[in-house]
């Protein structure tokens, strides 16, 4: 095989190469970042879009805040293979932790200004396989799109008179969950909510074939129902510390029940629910038998990113995942270079 030429032009020639892949990764970066277009949403606008007025917390997430951690188990009876060939859905216990939390960027919000309650979950399989989830009690998305999503979140900070009104108008898909926000019925318990994947997920099952699937993560804790100014009265991190003294007293339950798609159900939009009398397949239970506080707990630096899928479940058309998924990032690496200003751990402290 002859050598490659020697001398000027090849030299020349290869730095025109070396110059036209640079050229290409930073033009690749530059899309990415939005800068070559910027009416385009990117994950940096996104975060930005969710501080508050006075500006996001230093090292706290950026969104859901305020949060408690727990560590426990999922209990799987099997069920779920019918549609899912992931390990974590073979009958068994499987370690989970976690972390309950409130739908706001502000980690010193009382309890009661925050209608939305999340759970972040991982569960890890007896293969290593890690399903992670981000979940929320509300049974339906806001809005239809990433982009009216950051658009609703700059609403507050609109000069344009009405501008909330606007966006409504421009959104009636919002209808729905601007219902479910307004009931005047809350529970007093992380325990007693519901809490939903409204993404739709593609779970593929030993023979390959695929299906599109909700889930939701049922209560075993009958829901207390309580208004809000009465729940005002207990404080305003009532929710952390019920949760905490009621899992020290017995281990909480949520039964796993996935959801499956009809031909023609929306995939693609979280703010659409799916009709009633969609086959449905309990898949096993989610125990949460301890409560650490997140400074010391083990769900501090977890990034619940709900792209990261075991082999069998696959993201599906639905454009959120994916913008979460890059928003999780923006907002795990903004802070984790602030951890000097998260409150220490118990253990840092006392050195």
């Amino acid at each position: 095989m002859p050598l490659p030429p020697s001398g000027p032009r090849s030299t020349l020639a290869s730095l025109a190469v070396i110059a036209a892949i640079c050229i290409g990764a930073t033009g690749a970066l530059a899309y990415t970042a939005g800068w070559l277009s910027p009416d385009r949403l990117t994950p940096t606008k996104l975060v930005d879009a969710l501080a508050p007025p006075t500006g996001p917390v230093p090292g706290y997430r950026r969104n859901h805040a305020k949060g408690i951690c727990f560590t426990g188990s999922f209990a799987a009876n099997g069920n779920g293979t019918a549609l899912s060939r992931a390990r974590v859905f073979e009958t068994g216990a499987h370690p989970a932790l976690g972390r309950f939390n409130l739908g706001t960027p502000d980690p010193g919000a009382p309890d009661t200004t925050v209608r939305v309650r999340g759970l972040g979950l991982q569960i890890t399989a007896d293969d290593g396989a890690v399903w992670r989830a981000a979940m929320i009690n509300a049974p339906v998305f806001p809005v239809s799109t990433p982009e009216a999503f950051y658009e609703l979140l700059r609403v507050p900070a609109s000069k344009a008179p009405n501008a909330m009104a606007a966006f409504v108008a421009a959104h009636p898909e919002f209808s729905a969950f601007g219902a479910w926000a307004k009931s005047p019925d809350w529970t007093a318990s992380y325990a007693q909510e519901p809490y939903n994947s409204l993404d739709a997920f593609l779970f593929t099952d030993a023979a390959g074939a695929e299906q599109a699937v909700r889930w939701s993560f049922r209560p075993e804790a009958p829901p207390e129902r309580i208004t809000p100014e009465a729940f005002g009265k207990r404080g305003p991190a009532s929710l952390e510390q019920e949760i905490t003294d009621r899992v020290a007293a017995a281990p909480q339950r949520w039964t796993l029940v996935l959801t499956v798609a009809d031909p023609g159900d929306p995939t693609a939009d979280p703010s659409r629910a799916w009709p009633e009398g969609r086959r449905s397949v309990e898949a096993g239970t989610l125990v949460v038998q301890r409560i650490e506080p997140e400074a010391d707990g083990p769900c501090r630096d977890i990034n619940f990113d709900p792209t990261i899928l075991p082999d069998g479940i696959r993201v599906s058309d639905d454009p959120f995942p994916a913008a979460r998924s890059a928003a999780y990032a923006r907002s795990y690496d903004l802070r984790t270079a602030e951890a000097k200003d998260y409150p220490k751990r118990t253990s840092e402290a006392a050195r």
